[in-house]
């Protein structure tokens, strides 16, 4: 199989081969600066993503409203700045970097295929302080991980990958069960203090991942039947109300732009399509958050049901817990 001798290579390297070149970066990064500047945090990842895509699909900007190009927040010094780009395989993809000159750094990197693919949605969501980063990496299923067929597709070859980071970016905290069935199980879900030495890992964990989609993006060919392409199209639109829905990152966005540019920008730009791929809408996915109003319930988790562990085998199977 092509696609498993492309990942021979990238997943060929052992924890101890990471964490030297980790150290190597490291002090390259400690001879020219003698202490993490948050405000320029993330700006090589949003950087590496877009000419990266670019070494392997030709990639034109996706039209984006001009109010949600390069904001000032409420509070006069935080920016928002944004791109967006598509391509023949590509839906969209976009990068959101948010810099508060001070203690938050936020980068929220993405990309969504069109739905003639059944590829996962690549997810970068790293949120930092001076003290703190929380981080979710990972190839978001477009159908649930426990379709054997889908997992061996997609994550059977990328394990030993995940294995490799997860080991040196453990698991970070309880996540509901709700949040669980859109995350695979190659995902880094992690919590760490400031570290010049884990932003290094994390670096080189987002170049492998990233890489490792724009390989599968490569092998990937145009679905013929109609059936097909539109559960393809459902499970995306699925994914996207979800995140629309119940992202936790959204009372940042309401804080910074207020409450009617930040449902805009969460609908309109974040999560582009939650109300134009499809009729439905979140209750009807997720009838189990309707309240006796008509509303929808603003519980995080309804089953009540959280992993406080990392919830696969190395095999990618889910473990019963």
């Amino acid at each position: 199989m092509e696609v498993a001798a492309k990942y021979s290579a990238l997943i060929s390297v052992n924890s101890q081969q990471v964490q030297m070149s980790c150290k190597r970066r490291f002090h390259m990064r400690s001879r020219s600066r003698s202490r993490m500047r948050i405000s320029s945090l993330y700006n090589e990842f949003a950087e590496f993503g877009i000419q990266e895509a670019r070494k392997h699909t030709h990639i034109h900007p996706f039209p984006v409203e001009d109010k949600f190009r390069n904001m000032t927040a409420i509070d006069g010094k935080t920016t928002l700045h944004t791109e967006a780009f598509q391509s023949s395989k590509i839906r969209f993809l976009r990068s959101l970097l948010i810099d508060d000159n001070d203690s938050m750094k936020v980068f929220d990197f993405a990309v969504f295929p069109k739905p003639e693919y059944d590829l996962p949605i690549f997810c970068a969501n790293f949120f930092s302080t001076v003290n703190m980063n929380i981080i979710v990496l990972d190839l978001n299923p477009l159908y649930v991980t426990h379709n054997e067929e889908y997992k061996k597709k997609y994550y059977s070859n990328l394990m030993p990958l995940a294995q490799k980071y997860t080991e040196l970016l453990p698991w970070g905290d309880k996540i509901t069960s709700e949040s669980l069935k859109f995350f695979s199980p190659i995902v880094i879900w992690t919590k760490f203090a400031a570290s010049k030495y884990k932003q290094d890992v994390l670096y080189s964990a987002f170049m492998d991942y990233f890489t490792a989609w724009l390989n599968l993006m490569d092998e990937s060919t145009p679905e013929k039947n109609a059936v097909k392409i539109l559960s393809n199209k459902e499970a995306q639109h699925q994914y996207l109300l979800w995140r629309a829905t119940k992202d936790p990152g959204h009372p940042i966005l309401k804080r910074l732009l207020g409450d009617s540019l930040s449902e805009e920008f969460i609908s309109d730009f974040l999560f582009n399509g939650a109300l134009t791929l499809g009729d439905k809408r979140f209750l009807d996915f997720f009838p189990e958050y309707k309240c006796a109003d008509g509303t929808i319930n603003k519980k995080r988790s309804m089953a009540g049901k959280s992993f406080s562990k990392r919830p696969w085998n190395e095999d990618g199977s889910l473990i019963e817990m």
